[in-house]
């Protein structure tokens, strides 16, 4: 199991004194020191007029991540392709991809929040099909070759980026999946999906189901075994014990819990019972990233910044996390 740190960058300008601009420096220097701790990977979220997500423009902000890092991994988790002109989406992150060195992740999905497809005057009905054609244009797009589309809302004359990404033939894609069934199409298509468990199932034995059902997908589709990853969002807080780590952190993922925009929501107890979360001493975290390990899943994108925790605590069980739990999944 690999291990990154995902923000969905979740704003609180009502409740906290914290700037827009604060939390973009702060989230900055968890990158710098995600790298520096030995994580794989850092992801943000896109989220639009609304406080639940303070980034509506990852590529700016992973620009600028991009600069501040070298060796790890940069994420969208997702870019919302039917927001956007897909070869807008595939010259942005390109550049993203030269100015890390060939270092993006990118996560697509369709979108669910209501309020965002209202922003953007998008029926949330077409969702799926603009989607799919605009994940192909991006995916031609970054070949780098001249081309023509001719679709549903994009028509593209022939067109030739003149900034293509580094990694090639392009870079990593996952396909964000929010309802456990979603994973066997994504599997079908060649890709493998990204979720976040807390909004997509009750038990991890539902996940264990739906693992092995994409990888079945996705090897009849012609996939390498080897390369069906499965990337997941999970809140993480370590500490000396659990005990400790409810005191310092229980308020913050309440908040979180309480003003989140999708699926339901459910008491921090139970989170904490059911594996939903990750919280408590290295020992408690360890034994939830073996379950999710032994249910198939390869990416534990640990959820660090979440209800507005303080930016010192943040730092502080990131750094428990890379000296304690990242060592017993290396070797």
């Amino acid at each position: 199991m690999r291990f990154g740190v995902f923000s969905v960058v979740d704003h609180y300008p009502a409740e906290l004194p914290r700037t827009t601009g604060r939390f973009y420096g702060e989230l900055l220097e968890q990158a710098e020191a995600a790298e520096a701790l030995g994580f794989d990977s850092f992801w943000i979220a896109e989220h639009h007029f609304h406080e639940y997500g303070a980034i509506p423009a990852p590529p700016v902000w992973l620009g600028a991540a991009a600069q501040r890092t070298r060796r790890i991994r940069l994420g969208a988790a997702v870019v919302v392709l039917p927001f956007r002109h897909p070869l807008q989406v595939a010259e942005e992150y390109a550049m993203v991809d030269v100015l890390s060195g060939g270092r993006l992740n990118l996560g697509a999905g369709s979108g669910y929040l209501k309020h965002e497809f209202d922003g953007f005057g998008v029926p949330v009905e077409e969702k799926r099909d603009r989607f799919d054609e605009a994940l192909e244009i991006v995916l031609r797009a970054w070949t780098g070759e001249r081309f023509s589309h001719a679709g549903t809302w994009h028509t593209v004359r022939d067109v030739q980026l003149n900034v293509v990404p580094v990694q090639r033939p392009r870079p990593p894609v996952w396909l964000a999946v929010l309802r456990n069934e979603a994973a066997v199409h994504v599997g079908k298509k060649g890709f493998c999906p990204m979720m976040i468990p807390y909004a997509t199932t009750e038990r991890l034995s539902e996940l264990a189901q739906t693992v092995t059902a994409f990888r079945d997908a996705f090897a009849d589709a012609g996939g390498d075994p080897r390369a069906a990853t499965v990337p997941f969002g999970l809140h993480a807080y370590v500490a000396d014990s659990l005990a400790q780590a409810t005191a310092d952190a229980k308020a913050a993922m309440d908040r979180y819990v309480r003003t989140r925009l999708y699926a339901r929501q459910r008491p921090y107890d139970l989170l904490v019972d059911r594996q939903l979360i990750a919280f408590g001493s290295p020992d408690d975290v360890i034994r939830v990233a073996r379950a999710y390990e032994q249910a198939g899943l390869t990416d534990f994108l640990a959820i660090t910044n979440f209800g507005g925790l303080e930016h010192a605590r943040v730092l502080r069980s990131m750094e428990l996390m890379a000296r304690h739990v990242l060592p017993a999944f290396r070797g």
